[in-house]
């Protein structure tokens, strides 16, 4: 089977400034690269637009409402680094609906895995506030979904963007059958996503925070996920598995402080893809968050496809960790050891 690619140019339409790093020139970054260096074969996903009933799996009716009054309007800032054009109504509808759509091409089987390259972003959005250039929580509305629609009972959501997603975590911080795993920059925007954030009620242990100090490298990113993602997934057993994929963790990217390659990328996204073959029937699809550099967006995305194609080289990245991460790290496997085998 092949990998899926949601792609539409209207993703372009939301812009919120011509200054605005989360720019328009980031998908036509991408799309550019997809269109003239991917050879290999992939089915390019149309989406649709989500239904309102689906955004309200996640937010509000009055927010959702909210939302699609700014329609028509040139300018209408949701927070102080949000706002919508006029069209991000119905761009931020297909954004979600891209997601829900290569969802149910790979539970049908027409695809076995894929990449949303869509925008606005989304893992910031909290049920009844936009924020951080997010309008609508598009993975957390893909894996209510999944639950709603598809019949899945416990779905991983992994979130290597430089941010920590509260949007989604809070969406199911006292739930059991989605379970959050982020790495991020902490201390860093938006303040959320310390160790000890761990879940609610009879959800705790089921949010997962690896707050990692900025210089952090390919090999440092790739301890984590094969010493901590990686038994906790096994432990809990997920039958679908959705990626936040920020690319802001690139090392050029001006608003973070992380040295990840484009080579570390695809060897992220090859560690997933074992979790993938081991434990959902290869079931996993990844959504575009952040990155703002132009060329990680190009070379990040490229080598996350090229793994997800099966095309790609073997990473030959190794996963030893620094004494500085190793020491970072205690308080984290010290709390997830009450709750995983880690």
């Amino acid at each position: 089977m092949k990998t899926g690619i949601v792609k539409d140019w209207q993703y372009t339409e939301h812009n919120m400034g011509a200054f605005h790093v989360e720019s328009p020139r980031r998908l036509e970054a991408i799309y550019q690269m997809v269109e003239k260096e991917i050879s290999f074969p992939y089915l390019e996903i149309e989406p649709r637009a989500a239904r309102e009933e689906e955004i309200q799996f996640i937010h509000s009716p009055s927010y959702v409402n909210a939302i699609k009054e700014t329609s028509g309007q040139e300018r209408v800032m949701l927070d102080p680094d949000t706002s919508t054009s006029s069209r991000s109504y119905e761009i931020s509808l297909l954004a979600a609906g891209g997601l829900i759509k290569a969802i149910d091409f790979i539970m049908e089987e027409k695809i076995q895995n894929g990449f949303a390259l869509v925008r606005p972003p989304g893992h910031h959005a909290e049920a009844s506030r936009a924020m951080g250039f997010c309008i609508f929580n598009n993975v957390a509305i893909g894996a209510e979904y999944l639950l709603r629609k598809h019949g899945i009972k416990r779905v991983l959501i992994i979130d290597w963007d430089l941010h920590h997603g509260n949007g989604t975590q809070h969406s199911f911080y006292d739930r059991k059958d989605v379970l959050y795993f982020s790495t991020h920059q902490f201390p860093h925007y938006p303040g959320t996503g310390h160790w000890s954030e761990t879940g609610q009620g009879a959800a705790e242990g089921f949010t997962i925070n690896v707050p990692l100090s900025l210089g952090k490298k390919d090999n440092d990113f790739l301890h984590v996920y094969k010493n901590i993602l990686s038994p906790i997934a096994s432990d809990y057993k997920p039958e679908f598995i959705l990626v936040s994929a920020g690319f802001d963790i690139y090392h050029a990217d001006p608003l973070g402080g992380m040295e990840i390659s484009a080579e570390g990328f695809g060897a992220l996204t090859s560690e997933l893809l074992e979790l993938a073959h081991h434990l959902t029937q290869e079931r996993i699809l990844f959504t575009l968050e952040g990155g703002y550099d132009l060329q990680g967006l190009r070379e990040g995305v490229k080598q996350v496809l090229l793994q997800l194609s099966g095309k790609g080289e073997k990473p030959k990245i190794n996963a030893t960790a620094s004494a500085a991460l190793e020491k970072e790290l205690e308080p984290v496997f010290e709390t997830q050891r009450k709750y995983w085998s880690v």
